[in-house]
């Protein structure tokens, strides 16, 4: 078990800018690599998201997971399984529409850990953004294979979130990456959710450091040590 209270998960949540989904990516060591690169180059959430492995495979990703995200002061999160998310001593349980309601999530995890919900309209993200959540996601703004069949809801969408929006960190979801993320800041989020842009990525530490740079307004690239300064501005 942890130290970490539900105190320091939301401030650890509200510096966060970069979040990360990743399935099991096969192997334990190959999945252990990559999150390690990933955390050192900026990320600062990272959900295991993989529905081909059963529960006790999980847990033992998730703990590879929850050494990477220690050593590196960053947050990890389980999707769906609230039951999984309170064995594993998880900062976060990311719930969708579909799943768990928020409610009896919290029932399940308690209060120390955060829950996050997906929406893929303005008028769930306000459901959301009032609903017994610490954040809550939009998307997909652009479709993507991880959400087959689910249209994208647009960069409008993402705009008009941020103009209900109020201090609940909130981030933008769904085919984001360094070419587009500026539709994305420009429509007014300043925080992302990206599954391709970094598991595709040949070095997913420089990925992380681009996207960070953009998120915070530049072009350039920024080294581990301006990455890691980033997470606490």
């Amino acid at each position: 078990m942890t130290s970490r209270n539900r105190q320091w998960r939301l401030g650890r949540l509200g510096r966060s800018r970069l979040y990360l989904c990743t399935d099991s990516r096969g192997s334990l060591d190959d999945f252990a690599a990559f999150v390690e690169a990933a955390y050192a180059g900026g990320v600062d959430i990272i959900q295991l998201r993989d529905k081909h492995i059963d529960a006790l495979s999980e847990l033992r990703f998730l703990s590879v997971l929850r050494d990477a995200a220690l050593r590196h002061d960053a947050l990890f999160a389980v999707n769906d399984r609230a039951d999984i998310a309170a064995v594993s001593d998880a900062d976060i349980v990311h719930v969708g529409q579909d799943d768990l309601p928020v409610a009896e999530t919290r029932q399940v995890v308690g209060r120390e850990v955060l829950i996050g919900r997906s929406t893929h309209s303005v008028d769930q993200a306000r459901e959301a953004r009032l609903a017994d959540t610490d954040y809550y996601c939009i998307g997909p703004v652009w479709a993507t294979p991880t959400k087959q069949g689910r249209p994208g809801v647009g960069v409008d969408a993402v705009r008009a979130v941020a103009q209900q929006a109020d201090d609940k960190p909130w981030f933008g979801i769904g085919g984001v990456n360094a070419q587009n993320l500026a539709q994305v800041t420009d429509a007014g989020a300043t925080r992302i959710v990206v599954v391709r842009a970094l598991t595709g990525a040949d070095d997913p530490a420089a990925a992380a450091r681009e996207l960070l740079a953009r998120l915070y307004g530049g072009n350039k690239t920024v080294s581990n040590d301006e990455a890691f300064k980033l997470r606490y501005q």
